[in-house]
């Protein structure tokens, strides 16, 4: 089965997604993404079967804007994205502009949609203002209608009824995790999230966050982190506290979007925390899971990446 993703964002953990799958558990109730970005893990347990129902969450509120109109309005959204890319056909450059004024000015979900299919490497950036203000990538007019909108409706079709939306601060969105629920986080990470880096829509303060990681030990919440990682030589972040009592993996997430974007070529290593309650409800299968990622002859391969 392909897996749909109608919205390409870069530092998606789509390509990721098969690693942080195996450490899923077989009874999952609730995934809960606080930071959902693109929803690519979401996406992905949606099709494994892996969680029954789905909860994601983003301070990026057009963002979510969005995410409601592809799940309960795919056939709406898919008209409006439509319109759009055939009217800039004449006037690529200047039509791409006109848009991303008229989204900061209303935030219109076919609007951020067209502005993600469109931009420079499916790269987001927002000034200090949370305006968006990315470039138009001019080797390319951004996705076909016809392809979008088969994503769009078969990501619909995936978890219309089983998912809730929301944008609020994601401390508001742990808040509602059980113990039978699995939290998925994949926030702004340490090296770049107090540095007002344009790729994020906001950034989160460390020590809440730990505050936050300590709070879901206490309430004996399973999760996993995506957190800090390292360019070749170059580390963004340090590991967290040893206190968390998390178990942490490393994982090679490839050549970095970000050095192919500055003319560079450099491997991306990303690491990946899991709470000490997943790993008791994992039990001993943690060690098998680690074997088998850390064999050469594994095939990883869940599910076909596009």
């Amino acid at each position: 089965m392909k897996v749909p993703h109608p919205i390409p964002y870069q530092g998606s953990k789509r390509k990721l997604a098969k690693y942080i799958l195996a450490y899923f558990p077989q009874d999952v109730d609730t995934l809960i993404e606080p930071f959902a970005g693109s929803a690519a893990v979401t996406i992905a347990a949606a099709i494994m079967g892996k969680a029954s129902h789905f909860y994601i969450n983003d301070l990026n509120t057009p963002l979510m804007m969005l995410w409601n109109e592809i799940i309960y309005n795919p056939q709406g959204i898919s008209e409006k994205y439509t319109q759009l890319w055939l009217e800039q056909q004449n006037n690529t450059r200047e039509y791409y502009y006109h848009i991303r004024d008229e989204f900061n000015r209303t935030h219109r979900p076919e609007y951020l949609l067209y502005l993600l299919a469109r931009c420079v490497k499916a790269s987001v950036q927002y000034n200090p203002k949370g305006k968006f203000n990315q470039s138009p990538d001019h080797r390319r007019l951004g996705r076909h209608p016809k392809r979008m909108s088969d994503d769009i409706h078969a990501v619909s079709n995936l978890l219309q009824g089983k998912i809730t939306i929301t944008s609020k601060d994601y401390r508001e969105a742990l808040l509602v995790a059980k113990q039978q629920d699995l939290v998925y986080m994949d926030p702004p990470y340490q090296g770049v999230s107090q540095n007002g880096d344009p790729r994020y829509y906001a950034g989160i303060d460390f020590e809440q966050f730990i505050q936050s990681l300590l709070e879901l030990n206490e309430r004996g919440i399973s999760f996993i982190l995506s957190y800090d990682g390292r360019t070749e030589n170059k580390t963004y972040g340090k590991k967290l506290p040893d206190t968390l009592g998390m178990r942490w993996i490393e994982i090679n997430a490839g050549r970095s979007t970000q050095s192919t974007l500055l003319g560079r070529n450099a491997t991306t290593y990303e690491s990946l925390y899991i709470s000490k309650a997943l790993v008791a409800r994992l039990g001993t299968a943690i060690q098998d899971i680690e074997n088998l990622l850390k064999s050469p002859n594994t095939q990883l391969e869940l599910f076909p990446i596009p």
